[in-house]
């Protein structure tokens, strides 16, 4: 009789096998863009993926200024946020958003789709976006990242 036990990484396994990836965000949706990101910081694309350790490897984004909202979503889609205080509600299109701070919305996307707890938060640390093409992480050698969208 043959026993077969199920594999379950520890911190020391996963610290391992970490690899870089690169993606060019040119041209591509947001959503779907972030939810393969959220799936490789995830681990999710690797055998050994556990659940309640962080298995995922690091993605770099170039070009996150240049992804693309489909349909009127630039001008329909809102960032709101509130300071507090009265009168301190301020909103800002994604058309906007994406003039001023280009690689926020795709890192709030990313982060929406990752856990909520110290889990997600320490996952999230693994991205790295960046609105021009170029990077400060060429020494890891990052390998590009297929995204079929």
């Amino acid at each position: 009789m043959s026993s077969q036990s199920t594999f379950t990484a520890n911190n020391v396994s996963a610290e391992a096998s970490r690899t870089w990836f690169v993606v060019d965000a040119t041209g591509k949706p947001l959503g779907r863009l972030a939810s393969e990101i959220a799936r490789v910081l995830r681990g999710k694309h690797k055998p050994t993926f556990t659940p309640h350790v962080d298995t995922g490897d690091f993605v770099v984004v170039v070009n996150a200024g240049k992804v693309v909202l489909t349909g009127n979503k630039l001008d329909q889609k809102h960032w709101q946020r509130h300071s507090g205080i009265p009168g301190g509600f301020k909103e800002n299109s994604y058309r906007q958003l994406l003039e001023t701070k280009p690689t926020f919305p795709l890192e709030k996307a990313v982060k929406g789709m990752l856990p909520k707890n110290v889990l997600g938060r320490e996952m999230f640390t693994k991205l790295k976006v960046y609105a021009t093409p170029d990077h400060p992480h060429a020494a890891q050698q990052p390998q590009p990242l297929t995204v079929n969208l």
